[in-house]
């Protein structure tokens, strides 16, 4: 599996899409997911929006809960990495980092559509 890292810092304004989600490794069991270390894998969608182009969903994943993130925050990615990979026809792009933290000064969305 190739994999390279990816310069965060050209993607634009990240804002999480979806809050963090334990990643499961089996849908029926409810298990979740674990990286080499044992420490649970979480999932965070987020938005990238690079040169007023288009808005693009990302699925990061990461080890460990992250803390304090919501939907519509602006969200830091530390240690991001893309991962090619193919599984019989099917092929695709998946991302980990080593961190996704909130940045504090960005607006969050209103929950419930209040402003």
């Amino acid at each position: 599996m190739q994999s390279f890292p990816v310069d965060t810092a050209r993607l634009g304004v990240l804002r999480c899409a979806i809050a963090p989600e334990a990643k499961l490794s089996n849908p029926e069991t409810q298990e979740v997911k674990r990286d080499r270390d044992g420490n649970p894998v979480w999932t965070v969608a987020v938005t990238v929006r690079q040169d007023r182009r288009r808005i693009s969903v990302i699925e990061i994943a990461v080890s460990g809960q992250p803390k304090g993130i919501e939907e519509g925050q602006i969200v830091r990615v530390t240690g991001l990495t893309a991962f090619m990979w193919s599984m019989g026809d099917r092929h695709g792009v998946s991302f980990r980092a080593d961190a996704i933290t909130a940045v504090h000064d960005g607006p969050v969305r209103a929950k419930g559509g209040d402003a």
